[in-house]
């Protein structure tokens, strides 16, 4: 099969591999769909310290079983299926308190073993999910993302009527904004520099969206505030908006070394509760679900579709923050 690899840091080639073979309870995916995110630049510029060397990318996938191995019942060939990457240990101590995505031994598909920016990928079939009727396998590759940005809902307070302000109107914050219009809140705000991003923003049923959020009129704060954006400048800022007794949640990916200023009195004083969200826990299955009924605008999400070849052209459009979710379709 055809494969994107990156062999070592900043070095990145489409090569020839050996298609891979189901192992027990393994399937072999054939790859219609692959999202890129943050996550795949830090990869490729050496900065993310799971990674092993040479290694395929890509852990938003979606496709077809072609291959099934011993002891899988519940999946059969031609079946259509969304991949949770996540692979944990099950054994260390956030394991066995549930909190699998703080797992000492984390791994995940495309980010510690070989991904689906190739034709075929190998995933556990418990990590599997059928598609519901109506859920293209395009739109399904957007169900990993969906699903961290559940696991980031499960950990707000979720009082209806509150509202919301978000920074960052990329892939993340497109579906926090979604998501949050579809949990009752009193109003959705976004921020990002970007104009033809707010464009989407609007499209996508946000109340309100600007380049700054002096733009909006709010003196009191918002109850709710997400930083989508790991950009210190953006934290700061966010961090000042948040009503009393409200929450902040950080939920974009900042640099290991980063650190922001705020205010510990009026954390202290105004009852302020900081919290993080960490990729995917107990989540995918409902962002399953919640994809099969519509609650994301997929078809407006995805900007760009690029075949293997072009996954260098591919880097450097989500480096220049273009378009929304980009796409490799490795049989395009």
């Amino acid at each position: 099969m055809r494969a994107v690899v990156i062999e070592e840091p900043g070095t990145v080639q489409v090569s020839t591999m050996d298609d891979p073979a189901p192992g027990a309870g393994e399937v072999v995916v054939e790859v219609s769909a692959c999202g890129i995110c943050g996550t795949d630049i830090h990869i490729v510029d050496g900065e993310f310290a799971p990674s092993p060397y040479p290694i395929v990318p890509g852990h938003e996938f979606a496709g077809t079983v072609t291959a099934v191995g011993a002891g899988t019942t519940r999946l059969r060939e031609g079946d259509l299926v969304a991949v949770d990457p996540s692979l944990f240990c099950g054994t260390c101590h956030y394991c066995s308190i549930g909190h699998g995505n703080l797992c000492e031994r984390w791994g995940a598909i495309g980010v510690t073993k070989n991904g689906a920016c190739a034709e075929y990928a190998l995933a556990p079939a418990e990590n599997c999910y059928p598609l519901p009727d109506g859920v293209g396998l395009t739109q399904a590759a957007l169900i990993e993302p969906l699903s961290c940005a559940v696991r980031g809902f499960d950990l707000l307070p979720r009082r209806f009527g509150e509202h919301y302000l978000i920074y960052g109107a990329g892939t993340m914050g497109l579906l926090m904004a979604q998501l949050a219009r579809n949990a009752c809140a009193g109003s959705v705000s976004i921020v990002d520099l970007q104009v033809d991003r707010l464009d989407v923003a609007r499209k996508l049923g946000v109340d309100a969206a600007a380049t700054r959020a002096d733009d909006f009129d709010r003196p009191q704060g918002w109850e709710v505030v997400i930083d989508c954006t790991g950009v210190i400048a953006a934290i700061e800022d966010a961090l000042t908006r948040v009503r009393r007794g409200g929450t902040y949640q950080q939920f974009g990916v900042a640099p290991a070394d980063a650190t922001a200023t705020f205010s510990p009195f009026r954390v202290y004083n105004d009852e302020i509760t900081i919290v993080g969200s960490m990729a995917v826990l107990h989540s995918y299955g409902r962002a399953v679900e919640l994809m099969g009924r519509g609650v994301i605008d997929a078809d407006t999400m995805i900007s760009h579709a690029f075949t293997l070849d072009d996954y260098p052209r591919a880097l450097e459009t989500f480096r220049a923050s273009g378009g929304r979710k980009l796409q490799v379709r490795p049989r395009s």
